[in-house]
């Protein structure tokens, strides 16, 4: 039973949102509980690997807003030597930057702002006032101190034109702050030199005033694919604020760069040239990796396939070898799994050996050992995820952690500590360390650094567990299984199949993994079924792959034999059946609606209908273009749309439910506007819910809950045949929810 006042009041006001008879029982978790849910981050230990620094943020559902401030732990003493160190009610501490000799700390706020510009403060850890040491106009965005301790660091200025400037460590409240790069366009990436130095950064070889401008002046049409410049790799002297261009080649376009603990080299991503390759959103596409040794300036081309998308390049600790991440076939355009590509560092034009072929499952580069010998990373195993390690000399993949959950494992770079990002079903995420990364597999070793959210501890929540099955071609199939609260064997419930997106993800076992709401529906009475059908990663590359040219049949038949699986073992009603799903969640929920009546409500979720418009309205193209068939659309139109669900919607029968961004980039909203106009025509039961906002995901919190209490709604009405769909005073009642949540500190 929770104990919060604000929680047990966020009970109620649920039980009357869904003014249903199975409604959520004394003590589950609530859409109101979901929405309070509080997030970690900005783990920053201290140099001497005693103290870690990190954020909290508290969202605030009703004014789409959230707030964060620092808290302090010992790294020996763990969770019960937490203490919060800032307190600012409506405004923001982030960033906590320990000073090279950690006696202090910088953190951004806009504490004394009237909107959200930062501004950087000193405070000390162990007590007293933070004190302002900048009065930027246009606020700092990002800072950090020289590697020897002599430079606090800033970045500043009007948009797109921000600059760096320099504040002597030695005089930091006296000295006034210089300026120390001037170019026409903005700092982008930048980074030091390991001697401190030096400042790399990326920089537009241009700025176009003129576009600045007719924005100002209100002008505010979005040319897609609007020509950019090119960006170029520069370097910094901070000392003597002398600015260098290091690249020159018109050819690529520098997208990012690392720079080796040694300092000797840089490696960076060359971008294409060209407008609208250099526009494809969210990809690695069309850039290619390359080296350059610092002290002659010599350039290197690492890689030559840009439709092939590999992560940048990191170099191990000693400087000897250079490694990358990419799919195993890079001479083509594949999601296949990813492999690790070695060489050493100074074998110019040496091949890359690729190691991890063995390991049927994706790679990538997560920290290197001290002695350079073993790459570690995380990835996942079926419903889990775990640590592995790459012993790189005998290209050798050993799986490090046997936790039931969703775990990942990072290394800071400065202090080495090692951090564990840790979730299960029943533990909300949380971080723990380990003395050594020879002891992450020793969870008795394990020590506890944050409880973001206590409230949560005496929730009932319905068991998660693995299960799996065999489809149609005899393949097993696996996926999360969420059983109902108070679940009696024996008894059949009302079942939620909840589809995740990507297709290329996995449902795991974390506390709200995939579809978040499950738990709120295992409250309310009904079992959820997460399945990873073919397409999911986590179950090997043919699994992932096993889709290609086929997008919807093996993963139907997965979902369906899965329903089919818990209908037999007495878990499932069968006449009480719901799907829904996100993306490609709500491709397959689209597919479903086409394709049988056996469900009685469906919630689809940003869902394609008709994969020959999708094509051209989507921001992403060539990932169509391997999933639905590797021949040009533009000549093969039959097999695009054999694959659509709109061509076989007369079959549609099932009471369908509609949500979307109105302007999605990925599945953009005219996809569910031509579902729902062919359902009213059919006189299929069907609402569409359309909302503001410009991304994937539904941008703003009470859009949200709009969304999660109006679906269940719907599943209540026709799945069991309670409520009367979605009405408004549904949502509009927990406005009167005037309590919010404590301060973290006080509960």
């Amino acid at each position: 039973m929770l104990r919060s006042k604000s929680s047990a009041l966020s009970s109620l006001i649920l039980a009357a949102v869904l003014a249903a008879p199975m409604s959520a029982q004394q003590g589950a978790l609530t859409f109101m509980d979901v929405q309070r849910i509080n997030r970690g981050g900005s783990w920053a230990p201290s140099p001497d690997g005693a103290l870690m620094l990190y954020t909290i943020t508290t969202p605030d559902w009703q004014e789409d807003q959230s707030q964060s401030d620092i808290h302090v732990v010992s790294l020996s003493e763990g969770v019960a030597s937490s203490r919060q160190l800032t307190f600012t009610g409506d405004k923001n501490e982030s960033q906590p930057t320990w000073a090279p000799d950690g006696s202090y700390f910088v953190f951004a706020s806009n504490r004394d702002s009237d909107d959200s510009e930062n501004q950087l403060y000193v405070m000390r850890h162990d007590g007293g006032e933070a004190r302002k040491i900048t009065d930027e106009e246009h606020g700092v965005s990002g800072f950090s101190f020289s590697p020897d301790g002599s430079w606090l660091v800033y970045r500043s200025g009007d948009s797109g034109q921000e600059q760096l400037h320099r504040l002597p460590v030695s005089d930091l409240f006296v000295a006034d702050a210089e300026q120390i790069t001037a170019g026409q366009a903005g700092v982008e990436q930048w980074d030091w030199s390991p001697d401190g130095a030096t400042i790399y950064f990326v920089r537009p070889d241009s700025f176009d005033e003129d576009d600045k401008r007719r924005r100002e002046e209100g002008f505010t049409v979005d040319v897609k694919n609007a020509v950019t410049p090119l960006s170029s790799l520069w370097s910094v002297e901070v000392a003597s604020m002398r600015e260098r261009r290091l690249t020159q080649d018109s050819g690529f376009s520098v997208d990012g760069f690392v720079v080796s603990d040694d300092g000797r080299w840089l490696s960076f991503t060359g971008g294409s040239s060209e407008r609208y390759d250099r526009n494809i959103t969210g990809a690695r596409l069309y850039a290619d990796q390359y080296l350059m040794d610092v002290a002659t300036g010599a350039v290197e081309r690492l890689t030559e396939n840009y439709e092939v998308g590999e992560s940048a390049t990191r170099f191990s600790p000693d400087g000897r070898w250079i490694a990358f991440s990419g799919p195993d076939d890079l001479e083509r355009y594949s999601m296949t799994e990813n492999r690790i590509y070695i060489r050493e560092v100074e074998s110019r034009g040496g091949a890359f050996r690729k190691l991890g072929s063995a390991f049927d499952q994706s790679l990538s580069i997560g920290f290197w050992s001290e002695d350079s010998r073993t790459i570690y990373f995380n990835a996942g195993v079926k419903v889990t995820s775990q640590l592995h390690a790459l012993d790189i000399e005998r290209d050798e993949v050993t799986q490090v952690t046997e936790e039931r959950a969703s775990l990942s494992v990072t290394r800071d770079d400065d202090t080495g500590v090692i951090l564990i990002n840790y979730s299960d079903p029943r533990t909300p995420p949380t971080v723990f360390t380990v003395s050594d990364v020879h002891d992450v597999d020793r969870r008795s070793r394990w020590i506890q650094l944050v409880d973001l959210n206590p409230q949560l501890a005496e929730v009932a929540l319905g068991e998660e567990v693995e299960i799996n099955w065999t489809s149609t071609d005899g393949k097993t199939v696996g996926g999360v299984l969420v059983y109902p609260v108070g679940y009696q064997e024996g008894t059949r419930y009302p079942l939620i199949v909840a589809i995740h997106g990507g297709p290329a993800s996995a449902d795991v076992l974390r506390f709200r993994g995939g579809y978040s709401s499950a738990q709120v529906y295992a409250g309310a009475g009904y079992a959820t079924l997460k399945p990873n059908y073919r397409g999911s990663r986590n179950y090997g590359n043919a699994h992932r792959t096993d889709i290609v040219g086929d997008y919807f049949t093996l993963g139907y038949d997965d979902i369906m034999t899965g329903v089919d699986y818990l209908i037999a073992e007495g878990i499932v009603d069968e006449d009480q059946m719901g799907v829904l799903g996100w993306s490609a969640g709500g491709h397959w929920s689209n597919w479903i609606l086409t394709h049988t009546d056996r469900f009685k409500a469906i919630s689809s979720g940003a869902g394609t209908m008709n994969w020959i418009s999708m094509y051209a309205q989507s921001d992403v193209q060539r990932n169509r273009q391997f999933y639905v068939g590797d021949g040009f659309l533009y000549e093969d139109f039959d097999t695009y749309f054999d694959q659509s669900p709109l061509k076989y919607i007369t079959n549609a029968k099932t009471p369908t439910m509609i949500h979307v961004v109105e302007g999605d980039p990925r599945v953009p909203s005219p996809q569910s506007v031509e579902l729902h106009m062919a359902l009213k025509k059919l006189d299929v039961p069907t609402e569409l819910f359309m909302y503001p906002g410009r991304s994937h995901g539904i941008p703003d919190a009470r859009n949200r809950l709009v969304k999660a209490v109006s679906e269940m709604a719907w599943m209540d009405h026709y799945v069991r045949g309670i409520g009367d769909k979605f009405e408004w005073k549904q949502v509009l009642q927990t406005l009167e929810a005037k309590d919010r949540p404590r301060p973290i500190s006080d509960r």
